[in-house]
């Protein structure tokens, strides 16, 4: 059974997040602050964390850095905040995906699915990933069809594809791919992304598999 916490400091939200999660066989741990979600996390070691930003004693990225400094459990970040800029804060901070409030429960359930099945993947890692009608061999770096990517495309795609469902930051690929200096140099992923699609996509100006989050990042959807 996968353990999940969840902090928020709304008692409507906690009491619908922990009948639908328990009813679908999860173990849930509340909190409702930062300071009791950190002591949470450390002494009941979770799965994953649901948490919200707008903690009563201080920001839910506070929440994740702490968290962060010692584990790489996933989060999931829920929040009323609208602006894309708190979204790429908590991405950057260590956050693995993010939920707008209001949200329909059942998006959240498929969230914290995905979450999980990445995680519990993780150890088992599939040698061989399928993009549309490709299959990428991530040991061998080839991909079928004979299509062949550049070093930089490659690197791209791999932080996608070995994070199936998760939502990468902008920053986070470019200072991965390019480096920490070129963090804002997001017309880079756009380029590359647009030549992804076109070697990789049925449809490249429509695609199903590598999706772009509006100024946020992107995801690889298998």
């Amino acid at each position: 059974m996968s353990r999940i916490l969840v902090v928020d400091d709304e008692p409507q939200i906690l009491r619908a997040l922990r009948i639908n999660l328990a009813a679908r066989g999860y173990e849930v741990v509340v909190a409702v602050d930062g300071g009791s979600a950190l002591r949470e996390a450390a002494d009941r070691r979770p799965d994953l964390i649901v948490l919200d930003l707008g903690l009563p004693d201080m920001d839910g990225v506070e929440v994740i850095h702490g968290v962060r400094g010692w584990s790489s459990v996933p989060i999931i970040v829920l929040s009323g905040r609208t602006g894309n800029q708190d979204k790429i804060d908590a991405l950057d901070a260590g956050a693995d995906d993010y939920v707008t409030k209001p949200f329909g429960v059942d998006e959240l359930l498929a969230r914290v699915r995905a979450v999980t099945r990445r995680t519990g993947s993780r150890e088992s890692e599939p040698a061989r990933v399928r993009v549309g009608e490709h299959v990428i061999d991530l040991a061998e770096k080839t991909v079928s069809g004979d299509v062949r990517l550049t070093p930089t495309e490659w690197h791209i795609l791999e932080l996608l594809v070995r994070n199936p469902g998760k939502l990468i930051s902008q920053r986070q690929l470019l200072s991965e791919v390019w480096g920490a200096q070129y963090v804002k140099e997001t017309h880079y992923l756009r380029q590359y992304m647009a030549q992804l699609r076109r070697k990789l996509e049925k449809e490249p100006a429509h695609p199903t598999h590598l999706i772009t989050e509006p100024g946020m990042g992107y995801r690889f959807t298998p």
